[in-house]
């Protein structure tokens, strides 16, 4: 019987046989801190799972004292269902500030009601405990409540004719921004497309005042129209950065699409027209990004989430929100787009755990080797079967992921590295490896995120190494086909 389990036992028990109600506090950590020390989630990319009626936290026992202190809120006629086999389903729930208190029958919850008790009838409405969203990206989910949504369109002439409704309304030069479309979803393929994505004309024709850029679904391309192109200097002669691909026409033009690196050739363009606001602007945006996300992800049920990456920047506005009771979601924040130097400087002073009110923790850092499958940027071993010529990109050099693992090592933070194709998870195997020859990490309990394609000799790697596959099983749909 679990620890869990055992202390509702006890609860119920305690609650019919003495009205003293002495119950032991049972020997587990609180669940704040049970996510804290087992970072990698049960339940992950639950966006599909809801529930009537959504508890935050993990049943955590019960009190110690003889005469109980009373709930503040009170959940009765419920179906309570506690993921615990031995106390599978009850009918109410007593909470007290961030706990859960009592769970058991309406008559055994009864004793924990009081004068000043919020009770809520759920008429046999479903509670359960909230979910772990186990790798997203918080202030993106915010943002893509504010642009173009092309998740559901199935095909290129309605992005087009979305993109010209937004130039409506737009202002000349006017960024217009949009994300979510896979070209594996379309119902065609567009005429005189290459790697079966089309050519920018038709959207650079009804866009021709506004720069325009369309992220891939998978967040490792994006497509510009060519006033887009033109502020990003992408000409015939524009080299592919490190880690990326213009994609190009036979003549050698870029057709809009921009593979993995390359399309931060245009979003470094909108980032700096965006540095032009004030500071004022930069916040209202942030914080607005942060409460839409926050509102997608109770919506959902999801109530802790692992933030998949933020800046030091990022975080500061995080730990300033949860200073001032904004952020009702519980983040584990891993640390992104920082250099090795600042990160060995700076990682102790932004260590974090249960900061606010347990809605901040900071113990892990992010890092990403190659891309993702849809977008041919995945790291393989053998090319694709679709682009022979191509085994796809690695986006961060091996060895410099290597010094970032040395450093989580000293400043025991968790290191969760970005590999979906077979050569990148062996490459990031091989070099948490070598970290944890030196005798450090391995008890940091290491994640590779994604972990989409695993060669079968690497699979038992995972478990001989400690390492931690976390895996999205959504990706089945997403990014495969």
């Amino acid at each position: 019987m679990s620890p869990v389990a055992a202390s509702m036992v006890k609860c119920r028990r305690s609650m019919s046989e003495s009205s003293a109600l002495r119950v032991p506090r049972p020997p587990f950590l609180p669940y704040r801190h049970t996510v804290l020390e087992d970072p990698l989630p049960r339940i992950t990319h639950t966006s599909r799972a809801m529930a009537l009626v959504l508890v935050s936290a993990l049943f955590s026992g019960c009190e110690t004292n003889d005469v109980p202190q009373l709930a503040d809120v009170v959940l009765t006629n419920g179906k309570v269902v506690t993921v615990d086999d031995a106390l599978p389903e009850a009918q109410a729930i007593a909470i007290r500030g961030d706990r859960i208190i009592g769970v058991g029958t309406n008559e055994e919850i009864e004793v924990w009601v009081g004068e000043l008790t919020s009770t809520i009838d759920l008429a046999g409405r479903l509670a359960v405990p909230g979910f772990i969203e186990g790798h997203g990206h918080y202030t993106s989910l915010g943002r893509s409540k504010t642009i173009l949504d092309l998740t559901q369109v199935e095909s290129w002439d309605e992005i087009v004719v979305m993109v010209a409704a937004a130039v409506r309304s737009a202002s000349p030069d006017q960024w217009i921004e949009g994300r979510g479309w896979h070209q594996e979803k379309w119902n065609e393929v567009p005429p005189g497309s290459v790697e079966g994505v089309p050519l920018h004309t038709t959207l650079s024709a009804v866009s021709e005042n506004n720069p325009v850029v369309l992220g891939h679904a998978s967040g490792h391309a994006a497509f510009a129209n060519a006033y887009a192109l033109d502020l990003a200097g992408i000409n015939n002669e524009t080299p592919d950065p490190p880690g990326g691909t213009i994609v190009r026409d036979a003549t050698g033009s870029a057709t809009g699409l921009l593979r993995e690196n390359a399309d931060g050739l245009v979003y470094r363009v909108v980032e700096k027209e965006k540095a032009q606001r004030s500071e004022a602007e930069k916040w209202d945006e942030f914080s607005r990004q942060v409460e839409l996300a926050s509102e997608e992800a109770l919506s959902k049920g999801v109530t802790t989430f692992h933030d998949a990456g933020a800046s030091f920047e990022t975080i500061d506005g995080f730990k300033r929100l949860a200073d001032e009771g904004r952020l009702p979601v519980r983040l584990y924040v891993m640390v992104r787009s920082e250099s090795n130097a600042d990160m060995d400087a700076l990682l102790p002073s932004y260590r974090m755990i249960g900061y606010g009110e347990n809605h901040l923790t900071v113990r892990s850092i992010k890092r990403q080797i190659d891309g993702a499958l849809g977008s041919h940027g995945a790291w393989l071993l053998e090319p694709y079967e679709d682009m022979p010529t191509s085994t796809g990109l690695w986006v961060e050099e091996p060895d410099d992921i290597g010094i970032t693992a040395q450093i989580a090592a000293k400043h025991r933070f968790q290191l969760n590295t970005h590999a979906i194709g077979d050569r990148a998870n062996r490459e990031v195997l091989d070099i948490y490896e070598r970290t944890f020859s030196e005798g450090s990490g391995r008890e940091l309990r290491w994640r590779i995120e994604h972990a989409q394609h695993v060669h079968p000799d690497d699979v038992q790697r995972f478990a001989a190494l400690g390492v931690f596959a976390s895996m999205q099983g959504v990706h089945a749909t997403s990014d495969i086909i």
